[in-house]
């Protein structure tokens, strides 16, 4: 079993930065980071294969948003660049049962999520 619990998450306004991080405890494989706005279904937004060296992003936030992960901390991070008030959601990251490599659907394990708020 895998837990998961999500920090970083806050108010900032349009053009700044936040991180996000994942702690996880038991065993993970792929992880990856999901958001869902209010009125929104969950959304992809990136993944990261267990070494790390493989990453996958939505088109959405390509070049703005960068994932990484620290195994011997267990942790994994979303650092959030240029942020707009459209990225403005519940983040939640995911941890996948099986698979070594990025993967953007499948998860099992979801932490509680944590909220980010872009003011324009």
């Amino acid at each position: 079993q895998v837990q998961l619990v999500e920090s970083g998450g806050g108010l900032v306004q349009a053009g700044g930065s936040l991180r996000l991080s994942c702690a996880a405890s038991g065993r993970t494989y792929a992880m990856g980071w999901f958001r869902q706005a209010p009125g929104k279904e969950r959304e992809f937004v990136a993944a990261i294969s267990l070494s790390g060296s493989s990453t996958d992003y939505a088109d959405s936030v390509k070049g703005r948003f960068t994932i990484s992960r620290d195994n011997a901390k267990n942790t994994m991070y979303l650092q959030m660049n240029s942020l707009k008030p459209e990225d403005t959601a519940v983040y939640y990251c995911a941890a996948h049962p099986s698979t070594l490599l990025v993967a953007r659907r499948g998860y099992d394990y979801w932490g509680q999520g944590t909220q980010v708020t872009v003011s324009s």
